[in-house]
């Protein structure tokens, strides 16, 4: 009733390809002296049975459910070939990366056929030599000549998924997805420095560090993105608390590491993979879980210089806020090179890789740190919907915030709350080096209509103010050519007061869309066609209120020194944080007046 593939096994071990042959499960043992659980199995092709068998632990729960009984006939979708020391010699065996089940071993309920085992000596392996192999491979490729090249068949490698710490001579063939920034310590045992990398093939992922002497051999060489062949290296458990990949090793390159690049075809092996949740998803995490996001940036802050408590080291942050169509937004912090290259200018969207989730202050946020991978627009199909969902107006829509990082109501989302008497109080913006940020929930008294809205250069990487040539032409100075087009862009100028005091702002295109309630085209198409009404928009904005995300700076403006207030983000108050806000002050201020008294 049941057909086995019969012969494959042997094929299999003699290095023959055999297509999703069909097997039966005869037995299985636990190995004992592996740090991670692995199974041994008893296979049959209804002529040979082989014992060196292995399940790859990704399908531990084959054994540990019983799906993998005995007499389960099954076809190995996946397998490939390793090796074991067995008695003092290298044996082949065979790993089982993906299985389908065809019966169980109840519905088949004895063995077919009368396999034996095979009397023979198994094929035994010699140790790789990559170098050699790779770059013969490698050289191959560069032959201008109708032969074909050499593939990776002339090294013979061990998918990840194979890897255990009872078998170390291999080699395996990995795409590094990421490679970290070198990290360096000093403590009483001495100074050293590492970096870690990120390895995936088509059956798995892990994770690898290189230390010391190994670090400064292949940090300059490795790039991520590219293919490598490695081996010679340590396998050890991995340590969960700082390895999040999915694997229960991580790799440890030592001073016989071998790492050749490889130019052949390496499409199969998988390139960097994103796996989206939704912003909103967030509430729902604990501190310090991973979480893949995709989001447009709103607002961006300025480079800082903190230090910090542990090391004494000063590091360099920035902050961002990103939105996405779950209309929710969050603070996520970049860190050194990252934080000091990003340009945030045009509402970039990002896709992030591994972003750590932080708690503060009873809000979430995200951070850019160690494995972590920022893309800017990435050509993505989810990037092209968000950017899609953002330009049609849904950046307009009241978002939440998750981030209440110094503040409440929202606003700037690391920016403290002030009223305006306390931002003076505090000096804010009199430094001339740096700005300074603060939140303020205030009300618009008036803006200023005029100049708000101009003619500004179509060009996503411009957007500078045209000239009018009255010809039909409009001209950009900055990119020195003649337009026959024109994007409408805002920028207004306000007055917003709480009861402390009043400042004037500048929001420029995307707060000024919020405030307004109308994207900067839909606001010039009015003026053109109904300029009373476009009049009326500016007078419904007045004594609406918000919580304002404000940068402040001291400039030299007519050899006078004046403070600059510019309008970082606008969002809806939240009347409930605002509410506990004030509270915490009143009690405050009631605890003190009892201690006076």
């Amino acid at each position: 009733m049941y057909k086995l593939t019969e012969g494959a096994l042997d094929k299999i071990m003699n290095g023959i390809d055999i297509e999703k042959p069909v097997i039966q499960i005869l037995g299985h043992k636990k190995l004992t002296n592996s740090n991670s659980d692995r199974y041994r199995l008893l296979v049959s092709d209804g002529l040979r049975t082989n014992s060196f068998t292995m399940l790859a632990t990704q399908l531990n729960h084959l054994i540990s459910d019983n799906t993998l009984s005995e007499y389960t006939v099954c076809e190995i979708s996946k397998y490939a070939l390793s090796s074991v020391n067995n008695s003092g010699k290298e044996k082949r065996v065979i790993i089982i990366l993906d299985v389908e089940v065809i019966a169980s071993g109840e519905m088949v309920g004895r063995k077919i056929g009368n396999p034996v085992n095979t009397s023979r000596s198994e094929p035994e392996t010699s140790k790789p030599n990559i170098s050699a192999a790779a770059h013969q491979q490698n050289g191959s490729a560069t032959k201008k000549n109708n032969s074909s090249n050499q593939s990776s068949s002339d090294i013979s490698t061990t998918p990840i998924a194979a890897l255990s710490p009872y078998q170390n001579k291999w080699v395996i063939k990995v795409r590094v997805l990421t490679k970290s920034q070198i990290r360096t310590w000093s403590n009483s045992r001495g100074d050293g420095k590492l970096f870690n990398m990120e390895l995936v093939d088509e059956s798995g992922e892990i994770r690898c560090t290189a230390f010391n002497n190994a670090c400064d051999k292949f940090y300059d060489m490795i790039e991520a993105g590219n293919v490598y062949y490695i081996s010679r290296c340590q396998l050890k458990p991995a340590n969960k608390q700082f390895n999040t990949m999915k694997n229960d090793f991580e790799m440890s390159m030592t001073n016989d590491t071998e790492v050749v690049p490889c130019h052949d075809n390496s499409e199969d092996i998988p390139t960097l993979q994103f796996n989206f949740s939704p912003i909103s998803q967030l509430e729902n995490m604990k501190k310090d879980d991973m979480i893949d996001v995709l989001g447009v940036v709103t607002t961006f802050g300025e480079l800082q210089n903190i230090v910090s408590q542990k090391t004494g080291k000063e590091h360099v942050k920035r902050d961002i806020n990103i939105v996405d169509d779950s209309s929710v937004t969050v603070c996520v912090t970049l860190w050194g090179k990252q934080a000091e290259d990003f340009d945030a200018s045009n509402n970039p969207i990002v896709a992030i890789k591994s972003a750590r989730v932080g708690e503060f202050n009873g809000g979430k946020n995200l951070s850019i740190g160690g494995m972590a991978i920022i893309e800017k627009d990435p050509d993505l199909p989810e990037a092209h919907r968000l950017r899609g969902w953002y330009s049609a107006g849904g950046h307009l829509e009241n978002v939440k915030s998750l981030s209440k990082a110094g503040g409440a109501g929202g606003g700037d989302m690391n920016a403290p709350l002030y009223t305006f008497q306390e931002a003076t109080d505090a000096k804010l913006g009199e430094k001339m080096d740096a700005a300074d940020v603060f939140s303020v929930t205030a009300t618009i008294n008036i803006i200023r209509v005029e100049n708000s809205i101009y003619k500004a250069c179509p060009l996503e990487s411009c957007k500078k103010k045209l000239v009018d040539q009255s010809t039909g032409v409009f001209r950009c100075e900055k990119c020195n050519k003649d337009y026959p087009n024109f994007l409408y862009r805002l920028l207004a100028s306000m007055n917003i007061a709480d009861a402390t005091g009043s400042r004037w702002i500048t929001a420029f295109n995307e707060e000024a869309e919020k405030i307004l309630g109308m994207s900067a085209q839909e606001l010039g198409e009015l003026k053109e066609n109904d300029n009373d009404a476009y009049m009326q928009k500016f007078g419904d904005a007045s004594f609406k209120r918000f919580t304002f995300g404000v940068r402040v700076k001291s400039e030299v403006f007519q050899d006078e020194m004046r403070m600059r207030h510019t309008c970082t983000s606008v969002s809806p108050l939240n009347y409930r944080i605002y509410l506990a806000h004030l509270l915490d002050k009143a009690s405050k201020l009631a605890h003190i007046e009892k201690l006076e008294s």
